[in-house]
C-alpha cells in the first residue's frame, strides 16, 4: 500500500491518492499491470475502500485464486460528485466553511472532478507505476457517489476506461418515478419535477448541474449511454448492483431498464442489504472479479 500526494491541474490543488500494488508487482520487476480505479462515496476519503471496505484483502484473496492481478487506485474525490460543477465555489469561500477535513485537504480552485480523475490521476499513476497504460487495461469502480462517478466518467471518457462498475450508485439522478420502480422509466423534464425526487441532495445538485435539464441529461448515465451509442463511440463494459433494501434501488432498476431498452450490454445484480459498508465490503469481490476479467487479459 502507498499513499501519494500530487498536484492536480484540473482542480488546481494538491490531492492524496492510495495505491494498492498486487503481490507480483514486487516479484516481477519488469511486469506491467492493468489498473482499476475505485472511487469513494459522499463524505468519504481516499482511505475508505481499504479501512472500511477491505478492498486490499478482497484483492489478495481473488488474486491468489487466479483473478488477474491489478493495481488498485483510490483517489480523494472530496464531495465533488466526480463531475464539473456548474457553479464554481471560490477557494476562500470553501476554506471559510466547516468541513470534516482541513481546507488544504478538501478545498479546490476549480471543481472539475471528472477531468481530475480521468486525466490527472490516470496520468500520475501511469507516470509513476508500471501500468499497462491503455484503455483496454483500465477500469473504474465506486460506491454511492463514487458508483455514479465510475459510470459517468467511463461514459464521458470512453477512450480512457474499458470497464466501469458501480455499487449502490446514485445512477439515475433524473429519475422521478414510479416508486417502487415499475416500467416505463419516467424522467423529470424540468427542475420542478426533479426537485422532489432529489430530496436532500437538491442543494448539491444545484451546484453540480444547476436547473438546466440539458446539463442534467449530460450527467445522467442512461442519457450518457444513449448519446455515446448514437455517436458510434466505444461503449465501456458496465456492471452495477444495489442492495434490495437500499434507498437507491429504484434508480438502479431504472438504469437497468433504460439500458436494456436501448440494447446497451450490461450486468446488473441485486443482493440482500442496504446502503452500508457491510454490503460494500461483502460485494466488492464481485466487481473486482468482473473487472479482472475485462481489463486483466
Amino acid at each position: 500500500m502507498h499513499e501519494d500526494v500530487f498536484h492536480s491541474d484540473a482542480l488546481d490543488a494538491t490531492k492524496h491518492v492510495v495505491i494498492y500494488l498486487p503481490p507480483a508487482y514486487a516479484t516481477s520487476p519488469t511486469r506491467r499491470f492493468p489498473v482499476a480505479y475505485y472511487l469513494h462515496g459522499l463524505g468519504g476519503s481516499e482511505t475508505d475502500w481499504v479501512s472500511k471496505g477491505g478492498i486490499d484483502g478482497a484483492a489478495d484473496s481473488l488474486f491468489a485464486a487466479g483473478t488477474p492481478e491489478m493495481i488498485l487506485v483510490m483517489p480523494d474525490g472530496d464531495d465533488g460528485w466526480y463531475t464539473t460543477w456548474t457553479t464554481q465555489v471560490p477557494y476562500a469561500q470553501c476554506a471559510d466553511t466547516l468541513h470534516v477535513e482541513s481546507p488544504d485537504r478538501y478545498c479546490v480552485r476549480h471543481e472539475r472532478y471528472d477531468d481530475y480523475v480521468a486525466r490527472d490521476v490516470v496520468a500520475y499513476i501511469d507516470a509513476h507505476y508500471r501500468t499497462m497504460a491503455d484503455r483496454a487495461h483500465r477500469g473504474i469502480g465506486g460506491l454511492s457517489m463514487g458508483g455514479y462517478g465510475a459510470l459517468s466518467i467511463a461514459l464521458h471518457y470512453p477512450n480512457v476506461f474499458a470497464a466501469a462498475a458501480s455499487h449502490s450508485g446514485v445512477v439515475s439522478p433524473m429519475y422521478v418515478g414510479p416508486h417502487p420502480f415499475a416500467a416505463p422509466v419516467r424522467y423529470g423534464g424540468n427542475a420542478e419535477q426533479i426537485k422532489p425526487a432529489a430530496g436532500g441532495f437538491w442543494p448539491r445538485y444545484l451546484l453540480y448541474w444547476g436547473t438546466d435539464t440539458s446539463r442534467w441529461a449530460e450527467a445522467d448515465p442512461a442519457h450518457e449511454a444513449k448519446r455515446l451509442q448514437q455517436s458510434g463511440g466505444t461503449m465501456p463494459a458496465l456492471f452495477f448492483d444495489c442492495g434490495k433494501s437500499d434507498g437507491f434501488v429504484d434508480q438502479n432498476r431504472a438504469l437497468d431498464a433504460a439500458l436494456t431498452a436501448i440494447d446497451v450490454p450490461h450486468a446488473y445484480a441485486e443482493w440482500a442489504g442496504a446502503h452500508t459498508w457491510r454490503y460494500w465490503s461483502t460485494h466488492v469481490r464481485e466487481s473486482l472479479a468482473w473487472m479482472g476479467q475485462r481489463i486483466g487479459r
